[in-house]
């Protein structure tokens, strides 16, 4: 186990009916805030009417600023930047999903920041301050009511890229299982895929003798699998959706990469697919992922056979470990088909046109490596996604 440092500062709050706090967790922040959201389906759901209701009982005063889309625009952050700057704004509250609530952080990070905050997102300047966010969580997936990350497409090249700051841990995320009742099964399943493959980035890494973490990533993953063909059948199933929201959480606070290495490849790749073509973010990583074990398994095969044992109870193999692992790595596909995903690029309706430019601009023209459990180049990286095709 490698050394290392846990803190989360982010105060969740979780059940039923909690969204009706949110005015009175805003208040102890600021008066006056700006209220994030994305298109219609919070008014449509009552939420909208709710979250403003208690903002107004608690006596905060808010501006609003919607149109937040799949893969958050770096436009609309910038409109967000200008907004609270013009109206003195010190308080950002997201309801939505993870879309928003990078959004909302990029707006945070950029509104005390002098220069273009698409800097921080390219490496080009660190971040030394943000303003507080809080979160109203409608769509358990991205993990961003409790991390310290943020991911932005840039419409220019269509570069999508993170950001990574202990500066924009959300102050509050507010967390109802409820909210997610109405979400189409295609989100949910989406949803699933990306905190699985939040679990997978931390799962498989060079570290040894990190038992504990190991079994926390493979009760997180079980979770998953169990109840996500629950809330798919039946989408009012509170005690799916709560063990989902929860595991969703968890899977993206830091604690289960906690003293071990991660890997964090697969998303590096799926960015440049999701980026160019706008498909949704899970089911990129639904492609993607299978594609990348099946490229780097031999790295580690006990790795993948204890995978595929534990996770996904298959007969360990003592004469063929590696028959072991790659039944493990056809249980993954298998599981993201049976939710309704794409598991190819065909699947998504994706040529092979543009792989040699996802490569390349995954790994800046060849002078960088992506990932840590294998470090791919670009040839590395053009050969996942062929395997993808």
């Amino acid at each position: 186990m490698n050394n290392f440092i846990f803190q989360n500062p982010t105060k969740i709050i979780f059940g039923k009916g909690t969204e009706k706090l949110a005015g009175a967790e805003t208040k102890k922040y600021a008066d006056k805030i700006l209220l994030h959201y994305g298109g219609g389906s919070i008014k449509k759901t009552g939420l909208y009417d709710t979250v403003v209701k208690s903002l107004k009982e608690a006596g905060v005063e808010f501006l609003e600023l919607s149109g937040v889309q799949p893969n958050p625009r770096l436009s609309l952050v910038q409109q967000g930047i200008e907004i609270c700057r013009k109206e003195g704004i010190r308080f950002i509250l997201a309801v939505g999903g993870g879309s928003v609530i990078d959004s909302a952080k990029a707006i945070a990070v950029g509104v005390p920041y002098e220069g273009n905050v698409w800097d921080f997102y390219t490496g080009k300047a660190e971040v030394k301050e943000a303003l507080p966010v809080g979160v109203v969580l409608t769509i358990p997936a991205a993990g961003s009511e409790s991390s310290p990350s943020s991911v932005i497409t840039n419409e220019d090249g269509w570069y999508k890229r993170g950001l990574t700051t202990d500066h924009i841990f959300p102050k509050f995320g507010i967390l109802n299982p409820e909210l997610t009742y109405t979400l189409p099964n295609y989100q949910t399943a989406c949803g699933v895929a990306d905190i699985m493959a939040h679990i997978m980035e931390r799962y498989f890494t060079n570290t040894n003798d990190v038992e504990l973490t190991d079994r926390l990533c493979e009760a997180g993953m079980k979770t998953l699998i169990n109840n996500a063909p629950k809330a798919l059948a039946n989408p009012q199933d509170y005690s799916a959706r709560a063990e989902i929201m929860w595991t969703s959480t968890v899977a993206h606070n830091n604690l289960f990469g906690t003293g071990r290495e991660e890997d964090w490849a697969s998303h590096d790749i799926e960015h440049e697919i999701s980026g160019i073509y706008d498909i949704a973010h899970g089911a990129g990583l639904a492609i993607v992922f299978p594609a990348w074990m099946k490229y780097v398994y031999k790295q580690d095969v006990q790795r993948f056979a204890q995978f595929a044992v534990r996770v996904w109870d298959v007969d360990y193999n003592f004469f063929n470990p590696e028959e072991t692992a790659l039944k493990g790595i056809e249980k993954l596909k298998e599981f993201f088909s049976s939710l309704g995903l794409p598991v190819s690029l065909k699947d998504a309706e994706i040529d092979d046109s543009r792989l040699e430019e996802m490569a390349d601009k995954c790994t800046a023209s060849d002078t960088k490596t992506v990932g840590s459990f294998v470090k791919l180049n670009k040839q590395a990286v053009y050969d996942i996604l062929t395997l993808a095709k």
